[in-house]
């Protein structure tokens, strides 16, 4: 193949980009503290991101992966706060073990009584998951309100997630959302600032979605 540029590609065959690809990850990422577990996580935020600074910025509660590796192969929910995580989400790897993959913040329902509270569509979308049942793995990378919502829903006892994914990106309440969640007695993934993304939140459901496939 002629890319007609004086610069050519390493490869262009996609498993060899992806390893070439962590291979750069691993050299430069540098010492950490990281479990193995953990640092694969981490290692596909970096890849979906190029942000090392995002990578080393992560915090895991102890149990995270593990709570997270079982709430997949339990084939529990999946909840997005938007379209943009759904659809990048393996959903063949959480089919598999008969799990499934949601997102509320465009129903209708959801939408109406948004209005009719003056509120967020994320805020009541949180409030209608938890509704409908317990556990989960809720993965929120777009609404720092949605995260707030599900905070409070785990405070007052109305929401029991197996696991949080909380990467929301932004400059209001982003930063300050991942600091409550990292305050919390249950298992979460986030990181410190406002960086994160619905991107990099994907790449955390799918790291762990492959550690559930492959151990």
């Amino acid at each position: 193949m002629d890319f007609k540029t004086e610069f050519k590609p390493e490869t262009v065959q996609p498993m060899e980009i992806e390893g070439l690809s962590f291979d750069i990850i691993t050299e430069e990422f540098g010492p950490h503290s990281l479990t193995d577990e953990q640092y694969k996580v981490v290692q596909r935020v970096v890849h979906a991101s190029a942000d090392f600074e995002l990578g080393k910025s992560m915090l895991f509660h102890p149990q995270a992966i593990e709570a997270g590796i079982q709430a997949i192969r339990n084939g529990e929910r999946i909840i997005c706060d938007v379209q943009m995580v759904q659809s990048g989400v393996s959903k063949p790897r959480i089919e598999k073990f008969g799990g499934s993959t949601h997102v509320y913040i465009s129903d209708e329902d959801v939408m109406a009584e948004a209005k009719r509270l003056n509120t967020t569509r994320a805020i009541i979308s949180m409030r209608k998951a938890t509704a409908e049942g317990e556990g989960g793995i809720y993965a929120i990378g777009n609404a720092p309100t949605a995260l707030l919502e599900l905070i409070r829903l785990v405070k007052e006892g109305a929401a029991k997630p197996s696991l949080v994914i909380g990467l929301p990106v932004g400059f209001v309440s982003a930063a300050e959302s991942k600091e409550e969640l990292a305050k919390l007695d249950i298992p979460y993934i986030t990181n410190i600032g406002r960086k994160g993304g619905s991107t990099v939140t994907v790449a955390a459901v799918n790291a762990l979605s492959l550690l559930a496939q492959q151990q």
